[in-house]
């Protein structure tokens, strides 16, 4: 019987070869055997996803480009082993679904169901060292890593954290599939996906006629004998997994060989991408990412410069392969006219049609007069706004947005319908890194976008 070769031996790379390169942003962990024999047993271990799964997320995301679907991507900023919840993946969940028909209703086009759940654990962080109180420790860097407890012994990094993150994110992909296959993302349930505080905001009204005229619609497609029991579409939705690629012994560990096509696959999640602060063209993220077939993404921040993002993309990218490469424009909504046109003129004339997302978020951090980091919406949409303008005056299709954000009824970020404001931050701040939206602000980006979508298709009509 023939062997099959692992395609990646062919360009010089093996799930190792990343070890050969320079590293940032890697935890250093005080015991090297002790992290060994953890990568060594974690090997051992199944896949969290199938290669399969990923190539119909890549050609669900060629879609994308072509500007034939939009992207929903969104989630927790780190995902924490204290909420391991039901009903924090279910919320999660379902505010992803609330948004997503909101955005194919009013955008009149297919949604790309992407999770930043069930694997990221681990953040990047500006400095090695936190000080509090004249006390200086490591920085927390993730459950994956350390603990975000203030003390020298939480904030050692410690390796058996990694197979405890591999069971959360087992169990929550377990969750996940349950809620997308087993009649929870039915769209005859539009009206009970509402959590209770929605329901009692500004846009309860807005969101209740939008679920009037889904039953309506559907009323009408079961009349002409389109049903649940007869209709998958209706009954049943794709959800796919992602997070950054930034541990490392991590993800080699989880990297198996497809046996149907002998390729190279990261199997811990779907999607995985590489941070603005480890994009380095000769550093170990990308020699890693290199060489899985997954659909992957990249994080294209304010500084990065035109020749470099093309030298990126064609290692990354070798052979321009449609749902391949997924640019995640984090600009800031002050930056955003400025430094994206360029970025999409350059990668428009080279030929390369990547998917395009907007990083609304990490480029719009504040901290208050109180040291509370928050982001304001008026922000956010103002550089989703840049980010569509950009796109229409060059010609360009803008392919999503990436969210932080969270079913829960948190208090991170100031502004929106209910008009938050920095004096309600501590009634429910609740996160250990980044501030999120919380589900009343996500639904409320979900109108805003289908608004653009909509709007731009009509003048694109006109035109």
């Amino acid at each position: 019987m023939d062997t099959i070769t692992p395609a990646g031996l062919s360009n010089g790379w093996t799930p190792t070869s990343w070890r050969n390169c320079p590293i940032r942003q890697v935890p250093s962990y005080p015991d090297p055997a002790k992290l060994a024999a953890m990568e060594a047993r974690l090997t051992r271990f199944p896949p969290l996803v199938f290669a399969g799964e990923a190539r119909n997320l890549k050609a669900q995301l060629a879609r994308a480009a072509a500007g034939e679907a939009f992207v929903l991507q969104g989630g927790d900023c780190a995902e924490s082993f204290g909420d391991f919840t039901a009903n924090v993946i279910r919320d999660t969940f379902r505010v992803l679904l609330q948004m997503a028909v909101v955005l194919t209703y009013g955008g009149a086009l297919p949604v790309v169901k992407l999770g930043r759940m069930a694997g990221q654990f681990a953040k990047p962080r500006s400095s090695d060292n936190e000080t509090q109180g004249g006390v200086t420790l490591p920085s927390y860097r993730g459950d994956i890593i350390n603990a975000p407890d203030f003390s020298a012994e939480a904030r050692i990094p410690d390796p058996n954290r990694m197979e405890f993150a591999y069971f959360q994110s087992a169990g929550t992909l377990n969750l996940l599939r349950a809620f997308a296959s087993g009649g929870y993302a039915d769209l005859h349930e539009v009206h009970r996906w509402n959590l209770d505080f929605v329901k009692n905001s500004p846009l309860a009204a807005r969101y209740q006629d939008l679920s009037t005229r889904i039953d309506e619609t559907l009323r009408f497609m079961a009349a002409c004998g389109l049903t649940s029991s007869a209709t998958p579409q209706i009954r049943e939705t794709d959800f796919y997994t992602s997070h950054e690629a930034l541990l490392l012994p991590y993800e080699q560990t989880l990297t198996r060989v497809d046996s149907t096509t002998g390729d190279y696959y990261a199997c811990s999640a779907h999607f995985l991408w590489i941070g603005d602060r480890t994009r380095q063209l000769d550093g170990a993220h990308v020699e890693f990412m290199r060489g899985v077939r997954n659909p992957i993404g990249m994080k294209v921040g304010p500084s990065m410069q035109v020749d470099d993002l093309l030298r990126i993309m064609d290692v990354l990218d070798p052979q321009n392969e449609p749902g391949r490469l997924t640019l995640i424009a984090r600009m800031g909504a002050g930056a955003v006219a400025e430094k994206l046109p360029a970025l999409l003129r350059a990668v428009k004339r080279a030929g390369r049609q990547p998917v395009w997302l907007c990083d609304a978020m990490h480029g719009n951090g504040i901290t208050t007069a109180a040291r509370v980091k928050t982001r304001r919406f008026d922000d956010i949409v103002a550089e989703l706004r840049g980010f569509f303008d950009a796109h229409e005056a060059e010609g360009t299709i803008a392919g999503g947005a990436h969210l932080e954000m969270t079913g829960q009824n948190v208090t991170e970020c100031v502004g929106g319908a209910r008009g938050l404001s920095e004096d309600d931050l501590g009634a429910r701040y609740e996160t250990f890194c980044d501030p999120r939206l919380n589900a009343e602000q996500s639904l409320e980006v979900a109108f805003y976008l289908a608004e653009e979508l909509k709007s731009r298709r009509a003048r694109r009509a006109v035109a």
